[in-house]
C-alpha cells in the first residue's frame, strides 16, 4: 500500500518527476515527460503496479522500515534519507540530474556506521502498471523493454532475478559509496551512455545553488519561499516552459472519492500565477520562456483559447480511465487527460493578461505579438465576457454567470487599458474604459448581495465562493470597501474549517452537486492562503500571520504541499506537490514581509 500522501519526496529533472516514500520507495515515475506513461504506478495501485525499494533489508513478512530523518541537501532537489538500524547507520541520496541525454533516476548508498545490510527491489512495469517489460542482460547490463520503451538498470553490485522482480543484496560499511541509475532510452535506438552518478551529483548540486542565488527574497521565511520556488521550477518543461500543476495523476481530493484528475498538464492559470510568483522574486528568465510557450500554444486562434494544454502546447487531452488500477487508497477512478480541457472559463483571459502585464512592468524584453495577443484577447470578451462559463473550479455541472470570471474578465481589460496608456500598444481605448466599467457596473448590480453584505459565487445565488477573495488582490475594489470586508467575513464564518482553513464552495446546501459531482472535499490550500492576504490588506495584519504560519505548518516535513488539507483526517489530499498551493505561499510571504506582520 502507498504511503500518505505527505509521506514522499519530490526529485527531478525540469523534464519528469518521481515521488519517493519514507521508505525509500519510488511509487512514482513517468518517462521520458511528466505526462508519459508510468513505470512505477503503484501510488495509484499496489507494488505489482510498479516500484523500487532501496533500503535496509527486511523480513520478507515485515513491513520496509522508514526513514528516521530525510532532508533536501541545501537549497537543491537532492534528497538525502537516513535510516539508524540495529547494525548501523546507512543513507540514501536520491536525485535526477538535470537532463543532458537520457532521463535518469540515481540513487547513492553510503555506509555511516556499522555494517548495514541493504536491498534494492526494482520491479517496473510499463503503461502505468499494465506491462510486464522483457527483462534481460545487454552487454552487462539490464534492460527492461516494452514497446517503444526501454530502461536501463546500472549499478556495480551483483542482481539476480526473481519473481518478475530484480534484487540487490548488499551491505555498506562507513565510507562505501554504491550507486544505482536507471535511464530510459527509446527502445529501437542505441543504449544510453553508462551513467557516471558522483559527477552528475556534484553538477545538480551546482545547478541548483547557481539557480537559487539569484532569488531576490531575503525576508524571514524565506526557507519556505525558497522551498516552494524549488518546487515550482521542479514543475516547468525545460524544453518548452510549460509548467504543469503538479507531476500526478488521481491523487483524491477525497480518500475513496471520485474526485480524482490528472494534472500534468499545463493549465494557463496556474500557469500564470506561477509565473507571476517567479517574477516576484527574480526568476525573469523562466517568465520569458513561459511566455514564449504560450504564444506557440495559442497561435493564431486567440478565439479558440483553451484553458489548459500539453507541456509542448498540445491541445487534445482525451480524459480516458484506467480500469486495471485500484486507484490511491482505493480512489477511482483513475484517470489521464483531462476532459476540462474545452471548457469555456473566461477567467483565464485575466489571468493570463495579468501574468503579461506584470513580465513587462518588471522590464521583461518587449514581445509585440504578446502585445498583439492579448489585444485579440479583449476583442474576444467584448463579445462573450456576459456569457455563463465553467468558472476557476472547472464544474461539470451546469454553465452559470460566476463572480470571479466577471471580476478577471474585468482585469483583462484593465490590463490592456494600462498598456495602451503606457504607449507600448494602440487600441479602442475609450471604448475599452466603457467596456471595463460595464463589466464592473454588472459584477456590483447582479453580483452582490446587499442584504448579506457579500459577493457572491455566481449571479442570482446566495452561496459563497472562495475565488471572491481575489477582488481586492486584483484591484477591482480597494480593501477597506465595506463589500470586501463583508465578503471576507462572510468566507470565514461560511466556508471556514473548524482549524480556520478555507473550503472552495459549499458542497452541500442550496447549490449542493454546483460542480457536477459526488462527495465532498477538504479545505482548498490555495483558498487559505487567500484568506491570509485577504486579513493582511484590511489591516487584520496579525490574524492573517496566525493562519499563514499555521498553513506553513500543514507542510510535510520537506516544505511539500497537495492541493487540499482534509480537517477530518488531518493529512494532505489531492494531487502533490500543487504548484497552486505553493504559488500562494510565496505571495502571501511576500505580502507579509512588506507589512512586517511576521513574528520573532
Amino acid at each position: 500500500m502507498a504511503g500518505r500522501i505527505e509521506d514522499y519526496a519530490l526529485i527531478g529533472d525540469m523534464q519528469t518527476a518521481a515521488l519517493v516514500c519514507r521508505d525509500g520507495t519510488v511509487d512514482w515515475l513517468c518517462l521520458p515527460r511528466f505526462d508519459s506513461h508510468a513505470i512505477f504506478a503503484g501510488l495509484l495501485g499496489t507494488e505489482e503496479h510498479g516500484f523500487w525499494r532501496l533500503g535496509p533489508a527486511h523480513a520478507a513478512d515485515a513491513a520496509p522500515p522508514t526513514a528516521a530523518r530525510r532532508r533536501y541537501r541545501g537549497d537543491s532537489l537532492i534528497l538525502e534519507s537516513e535510516w539508524d538500524t540495529p547494525r548501523g547507520t546507512v543513507r540514501v541520496t536520491d536525485f535526477m540530474p538535470p537532463r543532458d541525454g537520457a532521463p535518469q533516476l540515481i540513487r547513492i548508498v553510503e555506509g555511516v556506521t556499522g555494517r548495514v545490510p541493504m536491498r534494492s527491489a526494482l520491479r517496473m512495469r510499463f503503461s502505468y502498471g499494465r506491462v510486464v517489460p522483457w527483462v534481460h542482460k545487454h552487454e552487462g547490463r539490464t534492460v527492461a523493454v516494452a514497446g517503444p520503451d526501454s530502461v536501463w538498470f546500472d549499478t556495480a553490485c551483483e542482481t539476480y532475478g526473481k519473481a518478475l522482480t530484480t534484487y540487490a543484496d548488499f551491505t555498506v560499511a562507513p565510507g562505501d559509496r554504491i550507486a544505482f541509475t536507471i535511464s530510459w532510452e527509446p527502445s529501437h535506438k542505441q543504449p544510453p551512455a553508462l551513467p557516471e552518478p558522483e559527477q552528475s551529483l556534484e553538477a545538480t548540486e551546482v545547478f541548483w545553488r547557481d539557480w537559487v542565488e539569484q532569488c531576490t527574497y531575503h525576508g524571514p521565511y524565506r526557507e519556505a519561499v525558497v522551498r516552494s520556488l524549488i518546487t515550482l521550477k521542479a514543475l516547468t518543461y525545460a524544453p518548452t516552459g510549460g509548467i504543469v500543476a503538479a507531476p500526478t495523476t488521481s491523487l483524491p481530493e477525497e480518500i475513496g472519492g471520485v474526485r480524482n484528475w490528472d494534472y500534468r498538464y499545463t493549465w494557463l492559470r496556474d500557469a500564470a500565477i506561477t509565473l507571476s510568483s517567479l517574477l516576484r522574486t527574480g526568476y525573469r528568465e523562466e517568465a520569458r520562456a513561459w511566455r514564449e510557450w504560450l504564444l506557440r500554444a495559442v497561435a493564431g486562434d486567440p478565439e479558440n483559447l483553451q484553458i489548459m494544454y500539453g507541456i509542448a502546447g498540445e491541445r487534445e487531452l482525451g480524459e480516458a480511465e484506467l480500469d486495471w488500477l485500484p486507484g490511491y487508497e482505493g480512489s477511482t477512478p483513475v484517470r489521464v487527460g483531462n476532459g476540462a480541457a474545452h471548457q469555456l472559463q473566461l477567467d483565464v483571459y485575466g489571468e493570463v493578461t495579468e501574468a503579461l502585464h506584470l513580465a513587462h512592468m518588471t522590464g521583461l524584453s518587449r514581445n509585440d505579438y504578446a502585445s498583439l495577443l492579448q489585444l485579440k484577447l479583449i476583442r474576444y470578451l467584448e463579445n462573450h465576457w456576459d456569457q455563463p462559463d465553467e468558472g476557476i473550479w472547472e464544474v461539470r455541472g451546469p454553465r452559470r454567470h460566476f463572480v470571479h470570471s466577471k471580476v478577471m474578465a474585468w482585469v483583462a481589460v484593465d490590463r490592456t487599458i494600462k498598456l495602451i496608456e503606457s504607449g507600448d500598444a494602440d487600441g479602442p481605448l475609450e471604448k475599452w474604459r466603457e467596456l471595463r466599467d460595464d463589466i464592473h457596473r454588472d459584477v456590483c448590480e447582479k453580483g452582490y448581495d446587499k442584504e448579506r453584505n457579500t459577493f457572491t459565487q455566481s449571479y442570482g445565488s446566495r452561496e459563497l465562493d472562495a475565488s471572491l477573495l481575489l477582488i481586492p488582490q486584483m484591484g477591482f475594489l480597494p480593501p477597506d470597501d465595506k463589500r470586501v470586508i463583508g465578503t471576507i467575513e462572510a468566507i470565514q464564518r461560511e466556508l471556514s474549517t473548524p482549524d480556520g482553513f478555507i473550503l472552495r464552495y459549499p458542497t452541500t446546501g442550496e447549490d449542493a452537486g454546483v460542480d457536477g459531482l459526488e462527495g465532498d472535499e477538504g479545505a482548498f490550500l490555495a483558498c487559505s492562503f487567500w484568506m491570509a492576504d485577504d486579513l493582511a490588506m484590511i489591516g487584520r495584519v496579525d490574524e492573517a500571520r496566525k493562519l499563514f504560519e499555521r498553513l506553513l505548518a500543514l507542510r510535510n516535513d520537506l516544505g511539500l504541499l497537495a492541493e487540499e488539507w482534509d480537517p477530518r483526517l488531518q493529512r494532505q489530499v489531492g494531487n502533490f506537490p500543487q504548484a497552486f498551493s505553493h504559488v500562494p505561499l510565496i505571495d502571501t510571504a511576500l505580502r507579509l514581509t512588506a507589512s512586517g506582520a511576521y513574528g520573532g
